[in-house]
């Protein structure tokens, strides 16, 4: 039942302002709810419900940090329709205000990046739309495979896939990353062709991952074991050319010349 639960919880991850229940999910996967919350438990430690409150959390956490959106727009992003609903959740979970953790958050992203100086600035690029054959991972950043193994990561799925060259690009999402992220999670994989990957057969422990189009910070990476100091420089950076981290995955691309990260970006003009 492993991968039914990891695929409860991709749901709770990718329907965070949904009001769907479990019981619908419980539904779809064809097992009782009671089965999905005592093992969804056994795995993760909590609730589906504390599970999904926790992600929304997580999210507000990194949207008060890195961008200029109010508190009530961060409340909204985060899946929370009540505005003193998301200030009391907040308080419990953090022990301090929306508006504490900004400036606590801020003032520790400086003081990360301080002594840290980028040889060169990020670039910021359109990066298309794409997909990927993906395996989810529960693991911290700072413990990074090499990325050499990235493809081994696909639990034997025969390489190259169908719709892909055969030295096809390695990819890896970072949903919190940090060192301090409560709910480590990742996803890694190789890129297909779009236009295939309907008719790819996907074993259940993978899954096809569909990425939209975005505006995002690139920065070569030639030490993939310095991801945590290149990223809070990168993240300390990007105020200054007047951009902000979105909040949204970091993507690590991995292909023929080396590895490149792509910070994805707040929206333009976007300072609700």
């Amino acid at each position: 039942m492993f991968n039914e639960i990891v695929r409860a919880e991709i749901w709770l991850q990718d329907t965070l302002d949904s009001q769907e229940s479990m019981a619908a999910l419980a539904e779809r996967l064809g097992y009782s709810t009671s089965q999905v919350r005592r093992r969804f438990r056994q795995y993760f430690g909590m609730s589906p419900s504390a599970y999904r409150e926790a992600l929304r959390l997580e999210k507000a956490g990194r949207l008060l940090v890195h961008t200029p959106l109010g508190i009530r727009e961060v409340a909204r992003r985060s899946g929370y329709a009540n505005h003193s609903a998301f200030s009391r959740a907040f308080l419990r979970r953090f022990r301090c205000s929306p508006r504490e953790h900004r400036q606590v958050g801020r003032r520790a992203l400086a003081e990360a990046a301080s002594g840290l100086s980028l040889d060169v600035s990020p670039w910021i690029r359109q990066v298309p739309s794409c997909a990927a054959v993906v395996a989810r991972q529960y693991e911290a950043t700072d413990t990074l495979p090499s990325p050499d193994s990235w493809h081994r990561c696909l639990n034997g799925y025969q390489l190259p896939l169908p719709g892909a060259p055969e030295r096809a690009a390695a990819i890896m999402l970072m949903y919190s990353p940090g060192p301090d992220a409560a709910l480590p999670r990742r996803d890694i994989g190789v890129l297909v062709d779009g236009r295939a990957a309907d008719s790819l057969a996907i074993p259940p422990s993978l899954r096809m991952l569909r990425l939209p189009e975005a505006r995002c910070a690139c920065l070569d990476l030639p030490d993939p074991a310095g991801l945590e100091p290149t990223l809070a420089g990168v993240l300390a950076t990007l105020p200054e050319m007047s951009e902000h981290y979105s909040g949204d995955p970091v993507r690590l691309i991995k292909g023929t010349s080396g590895v490149e990260l792509q910070l994805p970006l707040l929206e333009t003009g976007c300072h609700c």
